[in-house]
């Protein structure tokens, strides 16, 4: 199981590029802060803060299930920022 350190440069690094690529997608159509584009960038915002909040939760019990579950509401949460992401393009 990976570290806890790992896990979270691992959420900082999936939302943060996919929030650079929104950036890319939207100067590369012309379209700079586009409403879609925002809406992608907040989504990723909100997810990033719930995910640190629950990898940060001191009263679960098994701490490496919670965090396994962390890992996975990462991966399902980052396909579908990344679907929004390329139906924007």
């Amino acid at each position: 199981m990976a570290s806890i350190r790992d896990l979270k440069k691992d959420i900082n690094y999936v939302l943060g590029d996919i929030i650079e690529a929104v950036y890319i997608v939207d100067a590369a159509n012309n379209k700079p802060d586009s409403a879609e584009g925002s809406k992608i960038v907040d989504e990723a915002i909100e997810t990033f803060d719930e995910l640190i909040a629950k990898v940060n939760d001191r009263s679960v019990e098994n701490k490496k299930a919670h965090l396994k579950t962390v890992r996975e509401e990462l991966e399902k949460k980052g396909k579908g920022l990344i679907e929004k992401l390329n139906a924007l393009s």
